[in-house]
Formats: structure tokens, C-alpha cells, sequence
């Protein structure tokens, strides 16, 4: 899911920065190792050395980030090597009891994680022959979905988040409150679709919600009633729950959430895409579930068959899908491909606003890692430096990479000439006003003499990197492990392809943050200016006894002044709403549609103010009112453009 608004601001227009860097992020794709060539360790995995090295990095990052709690469970050899919990799970901070963690009975809420739960039932449905992973999902559908391409959406498409639909935040989380229906959240006001099915890959709740509700429909009951009797109790989970809120068995043992150790607690959060990130869980069921996933404990227990989880462990589109995209990280069936120096790894994150949570399998090493913190911390990205120190430090410290550095590519001076240029996250409203998400944060990328790239910031992160093209196509972070892939498109490289469900696209002139950003802007300088100008001005010519100039178009006048107003009113308004959303508040439609009209009346202004433009020049009324009046005319053209550009005039004002 997401955090707050930062966070999601970051995640829906700037590729996800950092709320996107954890609800499914991963490391580069690398070839993993035979698996009969076993790397060498810098310590021997145990529990005791895993113990040890644990408690002295996961207290102290809690008191260096302000992050109340946390939870982390190690799985290997068929075994739960540990399950550990640390800080507070209520700091007491209300007034009551303070709750310490304990890996056996908090339940912790572990956000889009949920998904590898939606995902491993879609496969046991596979598995029956009642699913088809590339039949068109709508033989399943009791209603149509929304399709602007010939071709049909998958299941195949719905679990590698490649059904090409855009991105909604309506709805996503509230605080408190009954669950969702399913049917109605899938059915009711769908997303548009924007992209071709299989061809860019872009991280949708909504579309993992629209499997869990095929899951309810070909098995005839509802999702929670499936998943906790074929994935929750077959895998041993004891106290673990999709349902929201909690049944009152577990209420009480409910991790509270919080934005920092020094905040108060905040209320449950109900997940409106619920299949997509409602699974409330304790360390210990994670660890058995990672077990049940890596086929670890027997065959009553099992979620797959052997040949069902190679099926959801492989890479679920090819080149023929993908094109050059496919060289990167790619997405398997409901899990991320976030492998490091050689070593396979299949992930998952989860965020909501308070909860932040990652699970990694090493499948070829038969070993898992979960990690979830109760709070966001003191920054924003706290809670990822922790989880990436922890992963990361795990892969580095029982599973050290053997791979040898690969050599720069040949290629790499003309494919960074062909990168260079502005780029936006396809995890976006595009048919929305909220579009307006895709110029915050866009990304920039500049050819280096050397042949390597400069990504400002970094895909997956809030820092630039730099790049070097290790094979055609597929760049490595200089002096680190993550990986991207590029498509090209004619001339240019049109996509950029990171993390597995991620991707950024060659913003168009009309969508390039570096164009739209100095319109919008000086427009609403210029009419601010002028509506400041106008009672200054005659402030001061009351005060100083100054003869007013000679009158122009009198008719025109006022109504340009209206629609100076008019504007400057709608875009802070609209600035408001977007922040205000982005912070996952839902806003009054009323409100909205007061700011259409605002918008409206800014554009009709352009009669009057070309009126007065003309006036002004007939009538000599000097060179100072002359540009005054041109700045005015091209400001409120600019923000009709802008206006019209973005949606702020659409009928439809969902979001």
C-alpha cells in the first residue's frame, strides 16, 4: 500500500520513491548461482549467530528512527530459526498499559504482502484447472471491466501488475470504520485502462483486488472465507486474519500504529482494496508461512505443488510481452524479483500508512526473512533504511555475492545519448485531475561522457545514482546492486523499467515537468501580482491625490479582474485538494465542482482580457499597461491550458 502524504506524493508522482520502494521493491535481477555451487558465508546461518546479530542491529536502528516496534522472523532448513520482537507494540503514549512486542502475539498489519496471499490462491485455483492464467479474466467477471485495447486482460496480467490499469486513490485507506464490499470496490467505478495489457509494467492495488475477487467467485465463497481456510490455516497461521476490523479475538493483540515513538496512536486503518493489503499477522505465522511457501512442511501443509510454485516463482512475461524490459527485473506470479550479487530472491513489501513490513524467500537456500515496524518514524525514509540495512546486511552476511563485476557494454555511450530526458512514473491517474501527480518528482536522466547515466533521482529512491549499461539495455547502480532496463521507442529510449512492477515513461512535452512546471508557475505569479497590483495601485493613488489613467474598456476591465480572481482562487485551490488527497483524505465533491467553476470563469476571462488588450493598445494608454495587460492575457492562457491539459474541466471528477 502507502504512506502518508510524502510518502504517497513520492509514490504516485515520482515512481514511487519511497512508499512504492517498499510495497513490492526488490534489489537488481541477477542470474542466480547453480544451485550446487553454494556461495560461501561470512557466518554461518544459525540461530544463534542470526539471534545475536539481530538484537544488535534492530534496537538501536528503533531509538535511531523513532520507530516504536518491530518484529523479525528467520526461516531455514525447514525450521524457524527465530522469531524476535523488539520496542513497543503500545508505547502507552494514551494513557494506557504499555505493550512490549512479542514475535507470538502481536499481530502486526503487513500491507500489500497481502498480495503474495491473493496470489498464492489464484495458483492453488490454477493448479485445479479452474483458473486459466491466460484466459481473458472476464469469463470470470459478473460485470465488464473497462478496456481501451483489443487485447484481454489476464490473470497472467493481473498478478505481474501489467493490466495497464491507472492508478486511483479514492478510498485506498480510511481510518476506522467497516470493511469494503469486494464486489463493489472492483465493479463500481473502475480505473481506466491507459496501457496495452503485458506491455509496462505499473504496481496496481486495484488489480490485485480484481484477483482476489475472481478467487471469491470461481471458488463460490467469499475471499476472507477462502484464503483462511486454503492459505491461513493449511500453512499453520494461527493468528492471522484478511478480516477488517479484527474479530474480537485479536483486537487486543493488534500492534497500534504510529507515525513516530514520540505520537499518539492511530485508529485501525481499513484497507479499500482489501484483498490487495488487509492481512493483519504475527512473526511467527509469517515465518510459517514463509515455510509453507518454500514447501518446508510436508505435504499437509503444503500451499503448491512443487511444479505450481515454480509456475508462480518464474518470470511471468517474456520479451515477446516486454520487449528489452524483460533483461531487467521482472515480476513472477505475485512475488518480486529482488535478487542480489547472484542470489536469487523473490520478495514482497507492504506499506500502509503506519505499517511497514518485507518478507524475502531464498529459495535455492531454503531460507526466508520477515521484517514489520509499527511507525514511519522521524523521516520519511526511516523505515526503508531499516528494512534495506536489515535485508540487505542478511543477503551480505550469510549469502555473500561470488559474481564478478560484468564489464561496461559497448553499447553504453549511444544508448545514454538515447536515455537522456524527462521521465514519469506509470503508477499515475492519467485520465484524472489528478494527472497533475505526474509533474511532482518526475525524474531526469543525463548521459555522462563516460557512457554512464545520471537518474535524478534514482528509480526507487530519493537520491540520484549513476548507471552503467552492463549488457545492452540492462544498466547496474555504480558501486551497488540495483538494476534497470531500458525500451526503446524509435530514436529514444521511451521506458524504463525497475523493481520488477515499475516503470518510468518519457514524459511528452505537454506531461515535461521542466515545460509545464515554468508556464504554471509564472501564470500564477503574473495574475497574483495582478490581483495585488490592482488595490494597491489605487491605495496609492487615493493616498497620493494621483490622477487614475485614462479610462480604456470599462466593460472589459471588471470582468477580467473576475477572472484573474477566479483563477488564482482555483489553482490554490486546486493545489490544496491534490495535497490533500495525496494524504489519503477524501475531498467533497462539492468542493471540486466550486473549483470547476472557478476554472471556468479563469477561462471565459480571456474574451475580456483580449478585450482590454486591444483597448489598452487603440487608446496609447503607454508601453506599462500594455505588457500589463499581454503578462495578464498569456497568465490566464496559461492556466486555461494547464486546465485543459490536466482534467481540471473533465465532467468526471473521481479520482
Amino acid at each position: 500500500m502507502t504512506s502518508k502524504a510524502s510518502r504517497v506524493l513520492a509514490a504516485f508522482a515520482a515512481a514511487c520513491a519511497v512508499g512504492v520502494l517498499t510495497t513490492g521493491c526488490g534489489a537488481a535481477a541477477t542470474t542466480a548461482p547453480a544451485p550446487d555451487v553454494p556461495a560461501p558465508r561470512t557466518a554461518e546461518l544459525t540461530a544463534a549467530d542470526v539471534g545475536t546479530w539481530l538484537d544488535g542491529l534492530v534496537p538501536a536502528a528503533l531509538e535511531r528512527s523513532g520507530i516504536p516496534g518491530a518484529a523479525v522472523a528467520v526461516v531455514h532448513d525447514g525450521q524457524v530459526l527465530t522469531a524476535r520482537g523488539y520496542g513497543w507494540a503500545d508505547t502507552g503514549s494514551d494513557g494506557g498499559e504499555p505493550r512490549p512486542v512479542d514475535p507470538d502475539r502481536t499481530l502486526f498489519r503487513v500491507g500489500s504482502i497481502s498480495k503474495v496471499f491473493v496470489a498464492t490462491a489464484v495458483m492453488q485455483l490454477v493448479e485445479q484447472g479452474r483458473i486459466d492464467l491466460d484466459a481473458d479474466v472476464e469469463r470470470y467477471l459478473d460485470f465488464p471491466l473497462p478496456r481501451a485495447f483489443a487485447q484481454p486482460v489476464t490473470m497472467r496480467h493481473l498478478l505481474t501488475h501489467t493490466a495497464g490499469f491507472e492508478e486511483r486513490i479514492k478510498g485506498l485507506i480510511a481510518l476506522d470504520g467497516p470493511g469494503p464490499d469486494l464486489r463493489e470496490t472492483v465493479a463500481v467505478d473502475p480505473p481506466e485502462q491507459v496501457f496495452a495489457p503485458g506491455t509496462v509494467p505499473a504496481y496496481s492495488n486495484y488489480g490485485y483486488a480484481l484477483a482476489g475477487y475472481v478467487v471469491e467467485r470461481v471458488s463460490g465463497v467469499p475471499f476472507d472465507a477462502y484464503v483462511e481456510q486454503n492459505v491461513i490455516r493449511r500453512a499453520g497461521m494461527t493468528s492471522s486474519t484478511f478480516a477488517q476490523p479484527l474479530p474480537a479475538e485479536l483486537a487486543d493483540r493488534l500492534a497500534r500504529g504510529y507515525a513516530s515513538s514520540s505520537s499518539p496512536p492511530e485508529p485501525f486503518e481499513v484497507v479499500g482494496t482489501a484483498p490487495a493489503g488487509a492481512l493483519s499477522a504475527t512473526a511467527t505465522d509469517m515465518a510459517r508461512f514463509m515455510l509453507a511457501q518454500l514447501g518446508e512442511l510436508g505435504p499437509e501443509h503444503d500451499l503448491l505443488s512443487p511444479d505450481t510454485r515454480a509456475t508462480m516463482w518464474r518470470p511471468g512475461l517474456d520479451a515477446a510481452a516486454l520487449g528489452t524490459l524483460a533483461a531487467g527485473p521482472r515480476m513472477a506470479l505475485g512475488l518480486f524479483d529482488e535478487s542480489r550479487g547472484g542470489l536469487r530472491i523473490l520478495g514482497h513489501g507492504g506499506d500502509t500508512n503506519y505499517f511497514h513490513s518485507h518478507l524475502q524467500l531464498f529459495p535455492d537456500e531454503r531460507t526466508g526473512v520477515f521484517v514489520t515496524l509499527n511507525g514511519t518514524g522521524t523521516t520519511a525514509v526511516e523505515t526503508l533504511t531499516l528494512r534495506r540495512s536489515l535485508l540487505e546486511g542478511f543477503a551480505d552476511r550469510y549469502f555473500p555475492s561470488t559474481a564478478p563485476e560484468p564489464p561496461t557494454a559497448p553499447t553504453a555511450a549511444g544508448h545514454a545519448a538515447m536515455a537522456e530526458g524527462s521521465y514519469e512514473s506509470a503508477r499515475a491517474p492519467f485520465s484524472t485531475f489528478l494527472r497533475t501527480l505526474g509533474l511532482l518528482g518526475q525524474t531526469t536522466v543525463a548521459a555522462r561522457p563516460d557512457g554512464t547515466v545520471l537518474i535524478s533521482p534514482a528509480p526507487g529512491d530519493l537520491d540520484p545514482a549513476v548507471y552503467r549499461e552492463v549488457e545492452p539495455w540492462v544498466w547496474q547502480e555504480v558501486g551497488g546492486e540495483r538494476r534497470i532496463a531500458m525500451r526503446p521507442d524509435g530514436d529514444r529510449v521511451g521506458a524504463i523499467g525497475f523493481e520488477s512492477a515499475f516503470t518510468l515513461l518519457r514524459a511528452q512535452p505537454d506531461r515535461d515537468a521542466r515545460i509545464v512546471l515554468p508556464v504554471l508557475i509564472g501564470s500564477a505569479a503574473v495574475l497574483l501580482l495582478a490581483l495585488l497590483a490592482w488595490p494597491i495601485g489605487a491605495i496609492v493613488r487615493r493616498r497620493y491625490r494621483v490622477p487614475p489613467p485614462p479610462p480604456v474598456n470599462r466593460l472589459a476591465r471588471t470582468p477580467t479582474r473576475v477572472a484573474v480572481a477566479a483563477a488564482v482562487f482555483a489553482l490554490a485551490g486546486w493545489a490544496a485538494v491534490v495535497v490533500t488527497i495525496a494524504g489519503l483524505q477524501d475531498v467533497p465533491v462539492a468542493l471540486l465542482r466550486a473549483l470547476q467553476a472557478a476554472q471556468w470563469v479563469a477561462l471565459l476571462g480571456l474574451v475580456p482580457a483580449a478585450a482590454l488588450l486591444v483597448g489598452t493598445i487603440r487608446h496609447r494608454a503607454g508601453a506599462l499597461r500594455v505588457i500589463g495587460s499581454v503578462c495578464v492575457l498569456l497568465a490566464l492562457a496559461g492556466t486555461a491550458w494547464f486546465a485543459q491539459a490536466y482534467g481540471l474541466l473533465a465532467p468526471d471528477v473521481s479520482y
